[in-house]
């Protein structure tokens, strides 16, 4: 996301949201690459994951596997605020604030400490010369979870035990606001990766890395991405907007499990660039991805450098994945790009041991890019094939799995909110098909993200493809925290979206569950329209519109009429819901669970007062939630389990 973003609207059948998980699911895996990974290694060569995501449609069987926890999930309240601003032509920004968080504690296994690993992809920072780089700007989402008040710090646990679940087929989203989720199984030793949070890294500080890709080597993978001058300030006072993105440093973060990352240090700090380049408080670094040269023996480094006039690649070496990297040298134009180089772009390492460069057009972005690295070092970007062209489109990345690759992007939102676009073939090269959106990520524009990186999990049992959302609006407009990360399911070769807010994932064996505080609504706090609307992301509303001033985030619902959200597949159990309400008249209600409807009236106090409905017992799989006949504002709504 060089400086544009994305939002997108659709609506594609999908699976997913509080119960999908993955052993059984059809056709997932792939390699990921920088900005993604790409393809696998032998065990001392780095593998590479990373992809673009894919895109729409049905999403298939393959149930999810429930988390194995034996605890209870304690909650965590993290505020958060946002911004506008971004890359490419995107609208105005909105400010998130709030959200909550849960942390799970398993009693059956030992606990998995929590911090969840995750790439974003934004592209800041000054306006560029010459270059279709402006606007942006986001509302972003706030899923509340149950329990206490936390410090955000993550410690999670996946337990052992618990009784083996069956595995159902997925449910399929529609339109207008259905939510699907799949079947559950058990999963008995796995990391907690939690979304809506600022992650932090095994030392207990947040992990900055911004616009970069994960390389893996051996069972450990590298995560590298960029730390701008904002990112500290934004963390530490997330009530106001930040567009610092002067260049700190590319970091590097290491982790075996996906979920707890170590800082290793920085690949490139603004010293050690400046003393082989120019370097100046506007000068924009960004889009970093890695790949590893067996003939060279050495590790690279390849991103954006914008400078003068315009955005150029360039590259590093290394002898190991985790040291200091040198800075080699520049490359201005590459052959068949229209503009002479990208717009944003990710690093894809295939698993024969080739990489290349994927990416759309500098300044336009309306075609979309295959570059293949000089195979001798991988130190230069040699003549592009054009594999898609039409639609302006920003936040590329790529992935394979399954034989097929996958190339993925957003609108041109800035950093912001948006579907997630896709398309594929056999052939790394093309033809590809027929563009298509990611399945479920209009339910809540992808989680409230733009396009980042993917990351395949080749298990023992089943490869597990995540996509890596990148939430840095204006650091960071549209939600807190700047990485969210979620698995891939497929139906055939569609693939879909789980957006959870909580889920776990087992790096050996690549099975994955929903955790047990997420939050089963989708689009919960009204942020992933981004901008002013009457029709809303994920649900089926009879009037109304969003407004500024959430309880939690930039946006509320103003009721005027009723709001309704059909949420199918859900493990069966007991189930809260809750929501926010000021001013309000209505009545909030959960129906077609498999026992009587429940309800109760809103709140007309003049401050935000939580509405609660308890012991909601789910026999059937479904609910239905809403508010009827309902005026005033509502914001943040949760269901979860328990």
């Amino acid at each position: 996301m060089n400086r544009l973003a994305i939002v997108l609207a659709l609506g594609l059948p999908l699976l997913e949201a509080c119960g999908s998980s993955s052993p059984g699911r059809t056709g997932t895996g792939g390699s990921g690459g920088s900005s993604d990974i790409g393809g696998t290694v032998p065990a001392t060569t780095p593998t590479n994951t990373g992809g673009v995501l894919a895109s729409g449609g049905t999403t298939g069987s393959g149930g999810t596997t429930a988390v194995a926890t034996g605890g209870a999930a304690t909650g965590g309240s993290s505020a958060r605020t946002g911004g506008s601003t971004g890359h490419g032509g995107g609208s105005g920004g909105e400010t998130a604030t709030g959200g909550t968080t849960v942390i799970g504690t398993g009693t059956g296994g030992s606990p998995v400490t929590g911090g969840t690993g995750g790439g974003s992809i934004p592209d800041a920072g000054t306006t560029p010369t010459g270059g279709n780089r402006t606007g942006g700007g986001g509302g972003g989402s706030s899923p509340d979870a149950a329990g206490g008040a936390t410090d955000g710090n993550r410690a999670g646990g996946a337990g052992g035990g618990g009784a083996t679940g069956t595995t159902s087929s997925g449910g399929v989203v529609a339109t207008g606001g259905t939510v699907a989720t799949g079947g559950t199984t058990s999963l008995t030793s796995a990391a907690l990766i939690r979304n809506d949070v600022f992650w932090k890294d095994t030392s207990g500080n947040n992990i900055y890395s911004q616009g970069g890709g994960v390389l893996r080597v051996g069972n450990t993978y590298y995560w590298y991405g960029v730390r701008y001058g904002g990112a500290a300030t934004y963390a530490a006072s997330p009530t106001k907007s930040n567009s610092d993105t002067s260049f700190v440093a590319v970091t590097i973060y290491s982790s075996t499990d996906l979920a707890s990352w170590k800082l290793e240090g920085n690949a490139l700090t603004y010293a050690s660039v400046s003393a082989k380049a120019t370097m100046d408080s506007s000068t924009w670094i960004g889009r970093v991805g890695a790949a590893y040269n067996a003939t060279s023996k050495k590790y690279v480094l390849i991103g954006q450098y914008l400078g003068t006039p315009d955005t150029t690649q360039f590259f590093a070496t290394s002898d190991t994945p985790n040291g200091e990297f040198t800075w080699d040298h520049t490359q201005a134009t590459i052959t068949n790009v229209t503009n002479n180089n990208c717009g944003d772009q990710a690093i894809f390492n295939d698993d024969d041991g080739k990489s290349y460069i994927v990416c759309s057009s500098l300044s336009g972005r309306s075609n979309i890019y295959i570059i293949p690295l000089r195979p001798a070092d991988f130190l230069e970007a040699q003549p592009a094939t054009r594999i898609f062209g039409g639609a302006g489109r920003e936040g590329n990345a790529m992935f394979k799995t399954n034989g097929r690759y996958y190339v993925c992007s957003s609108d041109l939102h800035g950093w912001n909110a948006s579907h997630a676009y896709y398309i594929s073939a056999t052939i790394i090269l093309g033809p590809y098909g027929t563009e298509g959106v990611i399945g479920n990520s209009d339910l809540d524009f992808s989680h409230v993200t733009q396009t980042g990186l993917f990351i395949t999990v080749k298990g023992t049992a089943q490869e597990t493809v995540i996509f890596g959302g990148d939430r840095w609006s204006d650091f960071a407009g549209n939600g807190i925290g700047y990485n969210q990360w979620m698995p891939l399911t497929f139906s055939g070769t569609a693939p879909t979206m789980q957006s959870w807010s909580e889920w776990s994932i087992d790096a050996a064996t690549g099975a994955f569950a929903v955790g047990p505080g997420n939050n089963c609504v989708m689009n919960p706090s009204f942020e992933a329209d981004r901008v002013s609307a009457t029709t809303v992301a994920g649900w089926t509303a009879s009037g109304g519109g969003n407004s500024s001033g959430g309880h939690s985030g930039n946006w509320n619902w103003s009721l005027s009429g009723s709001l309704d959200q059909k949420i199918t597949s859900l493990p069966n159990g007991t189930y809260t819901l809750s929501v926010y309400t000021k001013g309000a008249s209505g009545t909030l209600y959960a129906k077609g669970f498999g026992g009587t409807d429940m309800s109760t009236s809103l709140s007309a106090g003049s401050s935000w007062t939580k509405v609660s409905l308890t012991g909601i017992a789910v026999s059937n799989g479904t609910c239905d939630i809403g508010i009827s006949s309902g005026s005033g504002s509502v914001d943040d709504f949760v269901l979860v389990k328990g």
